[in-house]
């Protein structure tokens, strides 16, 4: 998930076996006189102990040992790191937005899962893992940006963003709130754009990053950062910034805007289920809908992240991983098991059900997921990043748009393969 929030530079490593992990090295896996072997997972904190008896019980029944290594920071650099060092884990946790870049490298093998098998997940999540023709991933969980709203000030869903904008200006001009809208538009920092969190305004007023392939996958060879309609869409958001109606501003951070929320100084916020913790631990009395779109143009798409299971190609243990993902982190079981150590929309159908049961919300969730965009995988969307938060950044400043546009264009295409 790409939000802007400070990182912790620690590392837990959690042992699924009796050996100990070892110490003095990171990337140390436990050792052991075992006809497998042991089997590497990297994971986070939070669904490794999630992943405990699962694994130890697959481990148990190939003659194999099991050991997780918690990585809480820069996963991917670290993955890559330890790739190249021949010290990496059999299977990854991970973003599906990394998976272009994770197989052009060559650190990432197909999973090799039947079509009909992926039919058992939701389409945004099975289509996210697909790359190439196939299938580099196990899907366990979706996120996405929705509208959380403060029903106490506003009982109903705006049906546009227009709506929205409206009457949180009504209510700022009331006193009743100090602020429009809870909307990121920078990095923690407060230097750069977000384009994760602005992207569905901008697709909501015409603009696209990349265009469509015909099958529903982004085509690297038709970039849309400097189309007329990206130009119309940026100057869209920059009339909502601070040289226009002011509801957009620089200094608008994550953490500020959920801030604003919980404390009940703006009625809305735009985020994704990683807030929910702390919005009802406020107290606050809320609501989840979709993000609405501008009045009169297309609805506003949410990148989709989903998180997944990787094999890796540089693994010590690449038959007994693969039996791993296909036996056991496909099991509803695991599915709810992870969903219960944090709550993120299961990928599974199944799964989501038994989770949607228990919680209304995800409806909300699970409506927005099926509307978005899922987050592009493409090795060129690196190119993509820095430069658009730029442009974004600049744009709700006040800067000139056109030729801000035409900046972020050149330093993109630069940044491109030839």
């Amino acid at each position: 998930m790409r939000r802007s929030l400070p990182l912790i530079a620690a590392t837990i490593c959690l042992s699924l076996s009796l050996t100990a992990c070892g110490s003095g090295s990171f990337f140390g896996s436990a050792s052991g006189a075992t006809p497998n072997g042991t089997l590497v997972i990297w994971a986070d904190e939070k669904r490794a102990e999630a992943l405990r008896p699962f694994a130890d019980a697959f481990a148990a029944a190939h003659g194999a040992k099991a050991e997780i290594v918690a990585v809480t920071e820069n996963q991917q650099e670290r993955f890559v790191e330890a790739s190249k060092a021949g010290t990496g884990p059999d299977v990854m946790i991970g973003a599906h937005d990394w998976i272009g870049n994770l197989v052009l490298n060559g650190y990432i093998d197909p999973v090799l899962v039947l079509d009909n098998k992926m039919e058992d997940y939701l389409d945004v999540a099975r289509r996210a893992v697909m790359y190439n023709g196939e299938f580099y991933g196990i899907p366990y969980a979706v996120e996405s940006l929705v509208l959380f709203r403060n029903t106490a000030l506003v009982p109903d869903a705006p049906a546009t963003f227009d709506d929205l904008v409206a009457t949180g200006e009504e209510l700022r001009k009331a006193g009743k709130v100090s602020q429009a809208v809870g909307y990121t538009v920078s990095q923690a920092d407060g230097k750069s754009g977000d384009t994760y969190h602005m992207y569905p305004l901008f697709s909501s007023a015409g603009g696209y990053l990349f265009g469509d392939d015909g099958r529903g996958n982004p085509n690297p060879a038709d970039l849309g950062v400097g189309h007329p309609s990206s130009v119309a869409a940026m100057e869209k958001i920059a009339s909502l910034g601070e040289k226009g109606k002011g509801v957009l501003r620089r200094s608008y951070t994550s953490d500020s805007t959920a801030a604003a929320f919980t404390s009940g100084k703006t009625p809305f916020l735009v985020s994704g289920p990683w807030r929910l913790a702390d919005v009802r631990a406020a107290g606050t009395k809320y609501a989840v809908s979709p993000v609405p779109g501008f009045e009169g143009n297309g609805p506003a798409r949410s990148f989709v992240g989903v998180q997944s299971f990787f094999v890796a190609s540089k693994g010590a243990h690449k038959e007994l991983a693969q039996k791993f993902v296909l036996s056991t982190l496909g099991s509803v079981e695991l599915a709810d098991a992870l969903y219960k150590a944090e709550p993120r929309m299961p990928a599974l159908k199944e799964a989501l059900a038994h989770a949607r049961a228990a919680d209304p919300d995800l409806a909300a969730f699970e409506q927005a997921a099926k509307t978005g965009v899922p987050l592009p995988s493409l090795p060129q969307m690196s190119a993509v990043w820095g430069p658009f938060n730029a442009l974004l950044y600049s744009a709700v400043k006040g800067d000139p748009v056109e030729p801000a546009v035409a900046t972020a264009d050149r330093a993109i295409r630069a940044q491109l393969p030839k």
